[in-house]
């Protein structure tokens, strides 16, 4: 549940801006962001009530991570630039922003000489609920966030307005456009909600397990959401399923690298099988159409 966490979040952030036709690959640069906004905002305002400075940190991390996806969505409706790009040159911007924060204050750790943030006070980090059970479980409210952002992006995609629009501009712009909506609105809207939920995501780790921010802490989860959304089917349910069953493979890869000497690398081949599997009929549906069509006609 731990590694399922951030993946789920992210994952989420993903199909909101795929629903809208945006392939969105930025999501590491949103992850580092919107998780160190959180993280900054959970040691920056100390006595605040649990109530009030969690809500306000992940708020923080919300804004940050849909500010830094709204410039890929505004370059695109200003310039035409296309997402893929811009977001991933705002991936190593934002890395690169990370690592200056971390070797100066009022973010780095005084006590330390390495790149190592100042730790999360306890009204802001995010609380254990199996801590009755043990103590050495991680297992925190993050989990219960990520299902609330699982719901919430499926009532925002099938149960609003806006949402309508997204999917309607997702599959075709120009019906859209006849129908009076606005393009532009809705990709940087988009955008920035994508974003913004990614940025969530990094507050999950900054403010959850790790309490604190190293350079790339968050370890191409960014990268792996979007195998997790695209083994979902881009549904926000099986957002939640297919986030469990990878956050599975990576825990079970860790025990399974100490206690058997098998190979961590192996989860990733695991990982890269199941996504050929989902892939192949949709491959060969377009490379060899006459095969179907073919089928149909007998």
């Amino acid at each position: 549940m731990v590694a399922a966490t951030p993946l789920i979040i992210a994952g989420a952030a993903f199909i909101v801006g795929a629903k809208a036709g945006l392939f969105n690959i930025g999501l590491e640069g949103q992850l580092l962001v919107g998780g160190m906004a959180g993280l900054i905002a959970g040691f920056s305002l100390p006595g605040l009530p649990l109530v009030i400075h969690l809500p306000l940190a992940l708020a923080f991390a919300f804004v940050a991570g849909g500010i830094w996806a709204g410039f890929a969505g505004w370059m695109k409706v200003a310039s035409g630039a296309h997402e893929v790009i811009t977001t991933i040159m705002l991936n190593f911007l934002a890395l690169r922003l990370v690592e200056f924060l971390l070797r100066h204050p009022p973010v780095q750790n005084p006590e330390r000489a390495d790149p190592i943030s100042k730790s999360v006070l306890d009204s802001a980090a995010l609380p254990p609920i199996l801590a009755w059970l043990d103590p050495s479980l991680r297992v925190n409210f993050g989990i219960l966030l990520a299902l609330l952002v699982a719901l919430a992006v499926g009532f925002l995609l099938w149960r609003t307005k806006l949402g309508f629009e997204i999917r309607v501009m997702g599959v075709s712009p120009r019906a859209g456009r006849v129908a009076g909506m606005n393009p532009a609105r809705t990709i940087i809207l988009s955008m920035v909600l994508s974003g913004g939920i990614a940025g969530l995501a990094g507050a999950s780790l900054t403010l959850g397990v790790l309490g604190r921010a190293t350079p790339d802490f968050t370890a191409g989860l960014g990268f792996e959401a979007i195998a997790v959304a695209l083994l979902a089917r881009l549904h926000p349910v099986g957002v939640v399923f297919s986030g469990i069953l990878f956050g599975a493979l990576t825990a079970g890869g860790r025990y399974m690298g100490v206690a058997a000497g098998v190979s961590i690398d192996l989860v990733t081949v695991i990982q890269a099988v199941v996504l050929l599997c989902i892939a192949a009929p949709v491959l060969i549906k377009r490379l060899y159409p006459f095969i179907f069509s073919s089928a149909k006609e007998v």
